[in-house]
């Protein structure tokens, strides 16, 4: 097993903090940037992103070359998309919209269990079935270092979210900041004291469990700060897409500024000449 597919969890059972950001460029020099920057992981989402298999499985295979780590969030709650992406070369799954204890289960079977499926699967995951100790070594060899990870996004989750963290072979959780505010009422309300205390009682929640928990912006580095003081441990940090558009706008303001192309009014407003 390579080193790459191991060091993350290893990182996170060893109580060490993990650094990623979300990638959706398919360009072949983005692994070496990425390793530059000093990052653990790369969060490829296929839920939102317009990736095909071919590329999800090139950009899963670029980024293991590189010694980062590929998680891939699949598009829905689906076991078999979680073995296509593996299949794929992809380390960690994130399952989305997770809200039920049967959801987790599909998704430790998908990842912790390959190639295992259906009735025997699903006897041997709640314990109905005992497995043959020679099958049970093989299964954790073929899929040591595969990481589980519940998209935690909604209040339905929230209300089950013991349930839900007491799975065995859950290995931690990411919080989908958008669609639990969405989910809250207090849409992109991020400094809400409601949204605060949601996102502060689902990193307690997870870390009492003994799991890992990450939470992603693409807004102020602050942020993460913040959410690691109350106990996450995985930096999702911003998208690629965002962190070009945020760079280029203050690199052209200052540029067009300098060549008086920009006028600085008294009350701070812009003006463009």
């Amino acid at each position: 097993m390579s080193a790459t597919k191991n060091s993350l969890l290893e990182k996170l059972e060893n109580g060490k903090n993990v650094y990623g950001t979300c990638i959706t460029s398919t360009g072949p020099m983005w692994p070496r940037a990425v390793k530059s920057a000093g990052l653990d992981f790369v969060f490829i989402d296929t839920e939102h992103i317009p990736l095909d298999r071919i590329e999800l499985t090139l950009l899963c295979q670029m980024f293991k070359a590189d010694g980062i780590v590929p998680i891939v969030r699949i598009p829905s709650p689906d076991p078999y998309r979680a073995c296509q992406a593996i299949d794929g070369g992809a380390t960690g799954i994130v399952m989305p919209y997770i809200e039920s204890v049967a959801q987790v289960e599909d998704l430790v079977g998908a990842v912790k269990y390959r190639p295992l499926k259906g009735e025997l699967l699903s006897a041997y995951i709640k314990g109905t079935k005992e497995m043959p100790e020679s099958l049970k070594n093989y299964i954790e060899t073929y899929n040591k270092g595969n990481i589980c990870i519940a998209n935690i996004e909604s209040v339905p989750a929230m209300e089950k979210l013991d349930e839900i963290l007491s799975v065995p072979g859950l290995d931690g959780v990411f919080i989908g900041p958008h669609d639990l505010s969405v989910s809250l009422g207090l849409a992109e309300q991020y400094d809400h004291p409601d949204f605060e205390a949601a996102v502060t009682t689902i990193i307690k929640k997870t870390r009492a469990h003994g799991l890992h928990i990450g939470i992603h912006f693409s807004l102020e580095p602050e942020r993460q700060v913040k959410w690691m003081k109350e106990g996450a441990n995985i930096v999702v940090h911003s998208i690629d897409i965002a962190l070009f558009s945020q760079r280029l706008k203050h690199d052209l303001q200052v540029i067009k500024t300098a060549a008086g192309d920009i006028m600085v009014s008294g009350d701070n407003s812009q003006m463009v000449v």
